[in-house]
């Protein structure tokens, strides 16, 4: 991750700070924030975690602290449908006022 030179403000606070990587860290993010919550609420440790998303215990002790960097947005999306949530990827063109990049809604 290198950071680009300082820029006007965005809603995305990865891009504001230069990340060139913001878009999909954001993705990422926002895939594990939903991960843990369905492990936390199923009151899972990482081992059980871990065997029903396939994952390893090191690779979901990652995810929940959120070191999302050697795991991949499809490792994220597979995790989550392990836990038979519906993921969606929509892809359309941009709108005149919107630049064209990622967004995820969990």
């Amino acid at each position: 991750m290198r950071r680009k030179d300082r820029h006007k403000g965005t809603d995305n606070v990865l891009i504001d700070l230069g990340f060139d990587d913001a878009e999909e860290l954001s993705a990422k993010a926002i895939l594990a924030v939903k991960l843990n919550e369905l492990i936390r609420s199923r009151g899972l440790s990482q081992t059980e975690a871990a065997v029903i998303t396939g994952m390893t215990q090191p690779k979901v002790s990652q995810v929940g602290r959120y070191k999302l960097q050697n795991i991949s947005l499809e490792r994220l999306m597979q995790a989550l449908v392990s836990f038979d949530q519906q993921v969606e990827i929509t892809v359309k063109p941009a709108r005149r006022e919107q630049v064209a990049g990622i967004t995820v809604a969990a």
